[in-house]
């Protein structure tokens, strides 16, 4: 019988601790976030491209090396590929050559590409850090969402409680004949009312939510339950130690967009580096090898016999001036005198192997401008990383002093309507009191009751928004987002 409660008490202990597990606490939200989120993988590729071109252009000082291989049939009166002579046979013929080369000068063109590929790579690597930190920062604000979301709706579910419980209590003083059917109606009334506004609350949870979950590339119907934290608990720097020309100046100095578009001008200004060096002429070596082989059926060929002469239209002249016909012999064909064969693939070979070996100089004269336009592109191309640069400090700056002049008004919102919430609180304690002796109407009551809610969502209101300021700030001085 004693091992019934143990055995509750383990079940009870793993239920809570599944729970705990199953919960998402916003450290568990950026982790999952960074390694599923679609633009994180999108920034990765780009990575992984830009080191495909560096390699590629690492190769390019390396000889390089080609062999091809060629085969066919000739039918009839043909060439005989390796000697030259026309021939009335069927041949099979194969030709294989070896070619290579290699840059010797460009003027520093390949070593100023190489370069500027070694930068992107590095201005690519900074700009997936500073993807990986804007996701981490939008977790963190649909976060933040959810469990203002959560806030909310929990301070109007306690209204709607507190109104059902004072619409019973009315009820039983009207049917006591104590208060009129009107009190009744109007607490009817609010309690619709109350219980629409807990309606929103919800489904903004949901909302805020589902947008959550869309950063973190989770399915929308996947279980998924945020770990409540008391936002009193969250670490916050004092506002006095995040000033702005600090912030500025410590962002400058980590956060990765800087470094991606000091890269990005580096490179670009290696890019034209190279641009100019494809301007001038370019020296390099090649060597090539090559052999053939043909193959054809063994041939006869015939004894020529002489049967006479005859003259032919040609004339020649000896040294007295006189002139003599030529002649030429007639001739039949004999018997077989032998037969014409292929040589073998050894001997064809070693007969027709060449080679040749050299160096080559291209000049660029006149092609188009191809070259010079390129060397101008990539000019433009610097001052626009550049302007580009200048704008993100610019909205940098901005940013960071509509950060701190944000979190000092959230502040200062937050300790008025902490201010508010107290005296409403005492407002509608003191109303309520005033109403349970009939000295105050249902309608005042309730407009009590209302502008305490309504104090009290404005001040959780204006405390996330401080925290979430607090949060960009120190964001911004390169310590992360932690909560």
């Amino acid at each position: 019988m004693k091992k019934q409660p143990i055995i509750a008490f383990l079940l009870t202990l793993i239920f809570f601790t599944a729970n705990a597990q199953n919960e998402w606490d916003l450290r568990k939200c950026i982790e999952y976030a960074l390694a599923n989120n679609i633009s994180v993988k999108q920034a990765d590729l780009q990575v992984r491209f830009s080191e495909l071109v560096l390699r590629q252009n690492k190769a390019s000082q390396i000889p390089s090396l080609n062999m091809g291989i060629n085969s066919g049939f000739s039918y009839g009166r043909s060439e005989n590929p390796t000697t030259g002579t026309l021939q009335n046979a069927n041949f099979f013929n194969a030709t294989t050559g070896m070619q290579s080369g290699v840059s010797l000068f460009n003027w520093f063109a390949l070593k100023n590409t190489i370069a500027a590929s070694r930068l992107t790579v590095e201005a690519d690597l900074a700009q997936l850090k500073k993807v990986q930190d804007d996701i981490a920062l939008n977790v963190a604000v649909a976060y933040l969402q959810v469990l203002l979301a959560g806030e909310q709706a929990n301070v109007t579910a306690v209204q709607v409680k507190q109104t059902q419980s004072q619409l019973e209590s009315t009820r039983k003083q009207v049917a006591a004949g104590k208060l009129p059917e009107l009190n009744a109606a109007e607490l009817e009334a609010q309690l619709a009312r109350d219980s629409s506004s807990l309606v929103t609350a919800q489904a903004s949870i949901q909302q805020y939510t589902l947008q959550l979950k869309a950063l973190l590339n989770l399915d929308a119907g996947a279980p998924f339950k945020v770990a409540t934290p008391s936002v009193e608990t969250i670490p916050l720097e004092s506002l006095a130690e995040l000033q702005p020309e600090t912030v500025y100046a410590q962002a400058i100095a980590n956060l990765p967009q800087q470094k991606a578009n000091e890269l990005r001008i580096q490179s670009a200004l290696k890019s034209v580096q190279a641009a100019k060096g494809n301007m001038y002429p370019a020296l390099s070596a090649y060597g090539n090898l090559n052999n053939r082989y043909a193959y054809f059926k063994k041939q006869p060929f015939y004894e020529q016999v002489i049967t006479g002469y005859k003259e032919t239209p040609n004339r020649v002249v000896v040294d007295n001036g006189s002139f003599y016909p030529v002649q030429v012999p007639v001739t039949i064909q004999g018997g077989i005198a032998g037969y014409v064969k292929a040589s073998s693939l050894s001997e064809q070979f070693k007969a027709n192997f060449g080679q040749s070996f050299g160096v080559s100089l291209q000049v660029p004269l006149f092609n188009n401008r191809t070259q010079r336009t390129a060397w101008e592109r990539s000019k433009l191309n610097v001052r626009q990383y550049q302007l580009q640069d200048e704008a993100d400090r610019q909205t940098l700056k901005q940013d960071i002093y509509k950060a701190y002049t944000d979190a000092m008004a959230a502040l200062q919102k937050y300790n008025a309507y902490s201010k508010s919430v107290e005296a409403a609180a005492k407002a509608a304690n003191f109303a309520q009191r005033r109403y349970d002796l009939n000295l105050l109407s249902t309608y005042e009551l309730i407009n009590s009751q209302n502008n305490l809610l309504r104090t009290r969502i404005e001040m959780l209101q204006a405390q996330y928004d401080y925290v979430f300021k607090m949060k960009l700030l120190e964001f911004y001085k390169g310590q992360g987002i932690k909560l």
